[in-house]
């Protein structure tokens, strides 16, 4: 079954996926040291301050999908910072300049150096990624792996979600894995989630004699389903819903399964193994699951989305890396991976 079945094939164009603007992105700001600019970005912060001789400034923080740059408003620091809020997409007029070790725009002295845009004045993309792979092919991929799974009662559990709740599939489809740390572009969750099933089983093959391999499948497939609640895709960009702050996709998830679970009378037995294995696949308590695995099967499951995340992680540093055009042969230490990475490759 493919998309088109179920959702039409532009779902994203009701996010106001467009063409990009010639203004360049924030990380090519550096290659435009003492020219005059104009980009359009998200105010993640503001503050009024003031200098030594009183006079007051204001900074703000913009952001894009590419990172963050300072900009000092020196001339109409009051009126801006009533006129800006956090989250505005705005277009901002400036000189790019290099302050203490970074680059910076000093904004404009004309009134309209900083102007609110709507949300039809500005390409999505410039704030989320989409994912390389193609939509259709990945959910034809999904419905494959549940058409393969032999317990009825599972298999009628995962194709009431996958098959035939379109404002789930919608939304599946759509949200990110995570808003920083991996997959974080349309339809990342998808990927993840065929990726982990995949990967769930080529292992079930080497313990065939031991895994189970129906239960294995389908909690690779509904570990992060909470996720279509905790995380919303504006025109800009991605955001955590408050019940995603509040609650968390893996308890949301565990919820959203077992309403299901019961509604259709799953047995007791796979409810409660399919529940541990969403509340305990992050491994541990204080990496967020309430319980660590207890089963094989959720043990698995851990192991390898766990990986799948990491290696997403490895993937987008040395793509961005290499976007960038660097020569480095290591990378920045990134906080997630608590690690430098080796961008050298290996010599043929």
């Amino acid at each position: 079954m493919k998309l088109g079945d179920k959702i039409p094939k532009d779902v994203f164009n009701e996010l106001g996926i467009n063409a990009f603007s010639d203004l360049p992105f924030i990380q090519q700001l550096n290659q435009k040291l003492n020219e005059n600019v104009e980009i359009i970005a998200k105010v993640s912060s503001k503050k009024l301050q003031e200098a030594k001789d009183q006079k007051k400034f204001l900074l703000v923080t913009l952001t894009d999908k590419t990172g963050s740059v300072r900009a000092v408003d020196w001339y109409n620091a009051d009126k801006n910072f009533t006129k800006i809020n956090e989250g505005d997409v705005i277009l901002a007029k400036g000189r790019v300049v290099y302050f203490e070790d970074h680059v910076q725009i000093n904004l404009d002295k004309e009134p309209d150096s900083v102007r609110c845009l709507a949300d039809s004045e500005y390409d999505f993309q410039r704030f989320v990624d989409v994912t390389a792979q193609d939509i259709d092919k990945m959910y034809e991929k999904l419905t494959i792996f549940i058409k393969e799974i032999r317990d009825d009662d599972l298999r009628k559990l995962l194709q009431s979600f996958f098959t035939e709740d379109d404002q789930f599939i919608k939304d599946f489809i759509q949200v990110p894995a995570g808003v920083n740390v991996h997959h974080a572009y349309l339809g990342g969750l998808l990927e993840h989630t065929v990726d982990v099933a995949n990967l769930c089983k080529k292992v079930s093959t080497v313990y065939e004699q031991f895994l189970n391999k129906d239960i294995l499948i389908t909690g690779a497939i509904l570990h992060d389903i909470g996720k279509v609640r905790e995380y919303r895709v504006t025109q800009k960009g991605f955001e955590v819903t408050d019940e995603g702050e509040l609650i968390g996709h893996i308890v949301l998830g565990a919820q959203m399964f077992k309403e299901r679970a019961i509604k259709m009378s799953l047995n007791k037995n796979k409810l409660m193994q399919i529940e541990h294995i969403i509340l305990s696949h992050h491994g541990e308590l204080e990496w967020g699951s309430p319980v660590v695995p207890k089963t094989a099967e959720a043990f698995v499951i851990h192991m390898l989305e766990n990986m799948d995340a990491k290696l997403a992680r490895f993937r987008a540093i040395g793509e961005k890396e290499k976007k960038n055009g660097t020569e480095k042969l290591w990378s920045e230490y990134d906080k997630h991976l608590q690690r430098r990475l080796w961008l050298g490759g290996i010599e043929q």
